[in-house]
């Protein structure tokens, strides 16, 4: 279900005589949600009003820092003209500082329940469009149109790894990200070798994209407020880094990483290489049968894959 335009009308407004003049108290409950900062009292009211309780179940935590909102839309480096998707739009924490700076937004929200909210929210600003959609579904190929898409999001926790892994795989039009999420998936993200936080995810990233954590943040900015932190993780597209066909690639790290802290040697046999198939092929990738997949970057893994290729492996 799609919102194709907000209806940007407007009409003069009338100068009320003295003895008609509503109290600036009066001026504040009236005005439209569009017209005041999206703080924890506003959405508050604004769920009231359209029976709203945020779900645990789809993940909805609802940003309730104005400033932050505006400092997220800065980050990002987004303005007039930009092309943004925002993908859990909810109330519109982000999606009106995202209008108010200039921008396109294509808003997606998967829940049906939020969008006679978010339409009011959104009748002040014509260059939002409203996709009600799951975004773990979703056409980006006839969402997306053109080139040069930023995405700038406040992402439900329980999709945003598959969500950004699909989108880093398959959606090109979207040249770079600036995405919140739980602080454990930004570090699992931007992990390197080495590292605790360093697993099959970081590579898959690695794979597609430079990652780096810009900014951290505390639950206290949301409404309801988690249990944990969160982060804000810029993704630069860029082309692999490595040539070996991916489908060996991601199968040699999968089972790399199968098990944790188990050998790479290990991991290699469970791929059916014979043992000293495996040892041959790990020494000559410059690699230790017993070394840890933890402390193996993504050129290490792009080697062995090949090399179990020009053995007769198929993945």
């Amino acid at each position: 279900m799609a919102d194709r335009s907000v209806d940007g009308s407007s009409t003069s407004a009338t100068t009320p005589s003295p003895a008609s003049r509503p109290s600036a108290r009066a001026s504040a409950r009236s005005a439209s949600p569009g017209d005041r900062p999206l703080g924890r009292s506003a959405l508050k009211a604004l769920a009231e009003r359209h029976g709203i309780r945020p779900r645990k179940a789809l993940g909805q935590l609802f940003l309730a820092d104005p400033n932050l909102a505006r400092a997220i839309v800065a980050d990002a480096g987004v303005g007039p003209g930009d092309r943004v998707l925002e993908v859990g739009a909810g109330l519109g924490s982000l999606t009106v500082p995202l209008a108010e700076a200039g921008c396109r937004v294509l808003a997606v929200e998967s829940d049906p329940a939020l969008a006679p909210a978010l339409r009011e929210v959104l009748a002040p600003h014509p260059s939002v469009r409203l996709e009600v959609v799951d975004a773990m579904r979703a056409d980006w190929g006839a969402l997306l149109r053109g080139t040069g898409w930023a995405m700038v999001s406040n992402l439900p926790y329980h999709v945003s790894v598959p969500l950004l892994v699909g989108m880093l795989d398959g959606v090109p039009a979207i040249e770079r990200y600036l995405v919140m999420v739980q602080r454990e998936v930004g570090e699992r993200l931007v992990a390197h070798p080495g590292q605790e936080a360093f697993g099959a995810v970081s590579l898959r990233v690695a794979y597609r994209a430079e990652a780096a954590i810009v900014r951290r943040v505390p639950a206290s900015v949301f409404w309801p407020a988690p249990n944990v932190d969160s982060v804000l993780v810029r993704l630069l597209p860029h082309p692999p880094p490595v040539e070996v066909d991916p489908v060996p690639l991601f199968r040699v790290i999968g089972e790399g990483f199968a098990e944790r802290r188990k050998t790479i040697g290990n991991a290699i046999r469970r791929l059916g290489p014979s043992h000293g198939v495996a040892v041959r092929v790990l020494r000559g990738c410059g690699v230790e049968p017993s070394e840890r997949a933890e402390r193996l970057g993504l050129g290490d893994f792009a080697r062995i894959a090949q090399a179990l290729l020009d053995e007769g492996w198929c993945p």
